[in-house]
């Protein structure tokens, strides 16, 4: 079975493609960070290590793309046959966001997310998250952002996401800021406290969805077994030991989170934090019993917490019309 190469120090790299000395190594990884996958092509390489070798250095391949004015979103295929989901985003103006998946599948069951139905298969690997950068820079545009809102809750896997992150970050590879890496959860707190002992300065989403325990809990199974009060705690403290301004990423359910009350719950939670609250219009799933807001319900649910002083930007999706919006990714498994 092929590994990746990624997330692999110079003496590993040796071993495991039996080269001859570490600067071969380095070589390797030179090519593999602008996205040549291809060991033939690299011909400051001996000919014999490159015939050796053959054609793919990656241990994943695109299967399809599917493109919007906005989005590219990439079916890729692991080494093992599962499938993931990778989006990049374009803000319209020349800057791309990488939208990357840190799990096959999801255990958090989150009733309005399409990723949920297939339940969790497994971890990626941090060398499988780089792997999906690479075949998004492979497209042919610099991109200078990163979000893990792809599939499955990054927090879980926070080892191998971390891994990544290094690998993403290192100056000699991919040089990505950590300031321009946002790191998205459910509201996993163990996650969240471990996130913040390693005071990285990353930015930090939470997706709340609802200020109320009942309805949260009737939507994200997570809040039955971390309730809004310990999600609220474990932000504190994230903030206190330095963490920057926290995105409470709320998706608008018609008629079951976009009420008045619905907001004055939000406005009671964000009290004592420093947040942006980004409200998402639900992006469609065939087969969940919810409903996009009316564009009256969301600019309406928008009034309500400017109202009450809270800092509020609404957010249409990018990629809903090649399902790759947030919630919309699922592959078949």
């Amino acid at each position: 079975m092929k590994e990746t190469l990624f997330c692999k120090t110079e003496d590993e790299i040796v071993k495991l493609l039996s080269l001859d000395a570490p600067f071969q190594a380095r070589i390797i990884k030179s090519h593999l960070v602008k996205g040549n996958s291809d060991f033939s092509k690299m011909t400051n390489l001996p000919k014999k290590i490159r015939e050796r070798l053959g054609t793919s250095a990656l241990t994943s391949s695109v299967l399809e793309v599917s493109e919007s004015e906005s989005s590219v979103k990439l079916l890729i295929e692991l080494h093992d046959g599962l499938r993931i989901e990778a989006v990049r985003l374009s803000d319209g103006k020349g800057r791309y966001t990488a939208c990357l998946s840190s799990q096959v599948g999801c255990q958090m069951g989150c009733a309005f997310c399409k990723t949920g139905t297939m339940g969790f298969i497994r971890n990626l690997t941090g060398g499988e998250i780089v792997e999906e950068f690479v075949h998004l820079i492979s497209l042919g545009e610099e991109i200078g952002h990163i979000v893990f809102m792809g599939m499955g809750e990054a927090l879980v896997n926070l080892k191998n996401v971390m891994d990544a992150l290094q690998e993403l970050h290192n100056p000699s590879s991919f040089n990505i800021s950590y300031r321009k890496i946002t790191i998205s959860t459910s509201g996993y707190v163990p996650g969240i406290r471990r996130l913040t002992e390693l005071s990285l300065p990353v930015k930090l989403a939470v997706s709340l969805v609802s200020a109320n325990d009942k309805t949260r809990s009737d939507i994200m199974k997570i809040n039955r077994r971390y309730p809004l009060s310990e999600l609220k705690t474990s932000l504190i403290e994230f903030q206190k030991r330095g963490g920057k301004r926290i995105t409470l990423e709320y998706c608008l359910l018609s008629g079951v989170n976009t009420s008045q009350e619905s907001a004055r719950e939000v406005a009671r939670f964000a009290r004592g934090l420093e947040v942006l609250i980004n409200l998402i219009p639900w992006n469609p799933v065939e087969g969940m019993p919810f409903s996009s807001p009316t564009e009256r319900e969301a600019l309406a649910f928008t009034r309500y917490l400017k109202e009450m002083g809270i800092n509020v930007t609404i957010r249409l999706s990018k990629g809903r019309d090649i399902n790759g919006a947030c919630g919309q990714l699922a592959t078949e498994n």
